[in-house]
């Protein structure tokens, strides 16, 4: 159950009213707000230089949302409000898969790949904006990734010297659409139109907000402003004939297919044929990132000695490549049974390094996964739109070397909102069920090792969609064991990648106790506490069903795959066995359901898609949020019960 959102303009109309009461009511007629400034800071900077004030706000919206990301770099290297790109200090390009021990196929029955990327691609020349605007301003590149104020006045700078190179001389806001798509940066005309679209959209509806470091910003609404699209035609950027796709309208759409090629040897690559959702249904989709950048990513992509997914979304601009028709199972999440039933969606960046993901990586993103989710019906919540780091490993050996993309930063309440499904309380206030669901302003959690995995170093404090859980009801509490991840039985850390005592933004959990400002839930077989005062809420009350193990039965077992019964194997297919989880799910425990799951085993051993074969058992199971990832149960093993 869930309440529609807002009309946008009615929400924003109601955020602009709201903000300015509070900031009357707070201060004298006379007092400028330090939160305020920011805001004169754009002013001063679209005087300055002549750009629109609409304008330049708008663009840094859909590049940064006007955050400041504690001066950390996006993940396509950009810095500051304004987005100025650095390449030289924002990280080191590579893949997802150079980390871990994961086996993106997951499949048993096959040899484990192994995946190893290449020399890094050169990258393109937008990936170093910074330098152009410290040369108009006069000042350094330093200066302009950290110095928010002057990052604001070389976007400024930027803007107007695209404009100039047009030949175009107007204050008007409709004549700066060629200026704003070039800002882009993409070498794609679609993709810089559709990154133009979006922020002429923004204009025209208007936004208000405050920032991640406390400055409240004003763009106020120009219903029907209809920009110069035609200007876009004299950028000079290739204008390819459009290939076959399935992505929405109104985003930037590619085709960059993965090779279904065979090798040597009798292997084959990079993912297999198949006839979804005829033959599968697809009930999920997974949200990655690349670990690199996106000339990386498609490079990586298109080696059929290596592995697929089915689209890489990229962080400057939003484009979307399509490399892997959704009918077709990739090799991406780690997990076979996973694989075998959903799509996985890669987003240009790193989950560590404290890099951010941009709003216009976002907007493209949620524009393609609720029309993917709307076509297959998969459901808006997040036992179905889940996270590379929510995929279960697939016995007990593989659970240490699963992924943990996209991170701790990936704000997942936001795109749940960009896809109209926000996270909202609709349970009583003493349910049994929670979501989570902190403010990402004020969840500062210090992880460590965002430099370098297990260095032990502070990361940068910044805002967080994980919520980490406690022993007892106190900051001073040991975080809770896994068993998987930590074999030798001690405590899960606060390293960035060390998901065993974390609860992400979205993820529904049964309450197992209240003690004052903290809340218990179970986890892992274990209770996990976190601080939920008044005020500073974690979790919303939640309404669905819990699974809990049925009368009579101590302990049950959890799995990572829904594999079927032996004897649902043809004579051709060798019978996958299952492996439990090392993890004891107890009697009085209770687990929030994601959904009833058939049993299913694809078998794609060979590069001839008329030997697959699908294996559909009697045997059914229930999905649960048992920990930070799903896993499955067996229906026969537990008693479905309502909490509201």
């Amino acid at each position: 159950m869930s309440f529609p959102p807002l009309p946008r303009r009615l929400a924003v109309a109601a955020a602009v009213v709201s903000l300015g009461a509070g900031l009357f009511a707070a201060a004298p007629a006379q007092a400028q707000p330090s939160g305020q400034q920011r805001q004169r800071d754009f002013a001063a900077a679209a005087s300055e230089f002549g750009v629109p004030l609409d304008v330049l706000l708008g663009v840094s919206y859909l590049e940064s949302r006007w955050d400041y990301n504690a001066g950390t770099p996006s993940t396509a290297a950009g810095y500051g409000p304004m987005h100025l790109t650095d390449l030289r200090t924002a990280g080191v390009a590579g893949t997802e898969f150079d980390q871990g021990t994961e086996d993106p196929r997951g499949d048993t029955a096959r040899p484990a790949l192994q995946p190893k990327a290449g020399e890094p691609a050169a990258p393109p020349p937008t990936l170093q904006t910074v330098d152009t605007a410290a040369s108009l301003l006069h000042t350094d590149a330093a200066t302009l990734r950290t110095n928010p104020t002057q990052n604001v006045r070389g976007g400024a700078a930027l803007l107007a010297d695209y404009q100039r190179q047009l030949g175009i001389h107007s204050q008007d806001a409709k004549d700066w659409y060629g200026a704003v798509a070039r800002y882009s940066g993409s070498d794609d005309v679609t993709a810089a139109q559709t990154f133009a679209d979006e922020v002429f959209d923004t204009i025209s509806t208007g936004e208000a907000r405050t920032t991640d470091d406390g400055q409240q910003l004003t763009l106020a609404a120009t219903p029907g402003l209809a920009p110069d699209r035609a200007q876009a035609a004299r950028l000079g950027l290739r204008s390819d004939a459009p290939a076959a796709t399935e992505c929405p309208k109104r985003v930037a759409c590619e085709s960059v297919p993965a090779p279904y090629q065979e090798l040597p040897g009798g292997d084959y690559g990079n993912y297999d044929k198949a006839n979804r959702p005829q033959s599968q249904k697809i009930d999920y989709i997974v949200i990655h990132d690349t670990e690199g950048y996106w000339a990386d990513a498609l490079k990586l992509v298109q080696d059929p000695t290596y592995l697929a997914w089915h689209y890489t979304v990229r962080s400057a601009d939003g484009l979307i490549a399509q490399h892997v028709a959704t009918k077709d199972v990739g090799w991406h999440a780690g997990n076979w049974y996973i694989n075998s039933k959903s799509i996985g969606v890669e987003h240009e960046g790193f989950a560590a390094k404290g890099t951010w993901y941009t709003e216009a990586m976002y907007r493209a993103s949620a524009k393609l996964v609720g029309y993917l989710a709307k076509r297959y019906d998969i459901p808006l919540d997040r036992a179905h739109i889940i996270g590379h780091d929510n995929v279960p490993g697939t016995t007990p050996a593989t659970i240490a070397g699963m992924h943990w993309d996209p991170g701790p930063y990936w704000d997942w309440s936001h795109y749940f909102d960009l896809l109209g499904a926000p996270f909202q309380a609709v349970g009583r206030p003493n349910s049994s069920l929670v979501t989570i669901n902190p403010s990402l302003a004020q969840n500062q959690p210090i992880f460590t090792g965002c430099d370098k995995i297990g260095s032990g170093n502070a990361c940068a404090a910044r805002g967080s969609e994980a919520v980490v859980l406690h022993t007892a009801p106190s900051d001073a509490a040991p975080l809770l064991a896994d068993a998987g991840l930590h074999p030798g039985g001690g405590p899960s850390t606060m390293d960035v990648s060390d998901v065993g005592s974390r609860a992400a933004t979205g993820q529904k959990y049964a309450v197992a106790g209240v003690q004052g400002d903290w809340t218990a839930i179970w986890y892992l077989g274990q209770k996990g506490w976190f601080h939920n005062a008044p005020g500073a809420r974690a979790a919303v009350p939640a309404v669905g069903l819990v699974a809990t193990p049925r009368p009579g039965l101590a302990t049950i077992p959890v799995y990572g795959r829904a594999f079927p019964e032996a004897s649902a194997y043809p004579a051709n297919v060798p019978v996958q066995a299952l492996a439990p989880m090392p993890y004891t799910l107890a009697a009085g425990q209770k687990y929030s359901v994601g959904g009833v799951e058939g049993s299913e085993y694809y078998s794609a051993t060979t590069f001839d898609p008329a030997e697959h074969v699908v294996v559909k058992g009697k045997t059914k199971y229930v999905e649960i949020q048992f920990g930070h990832r799903i896993e499955y149960v067996n229906l026969n093993d537990v008693l479905l019960l309502p909490a509201f």
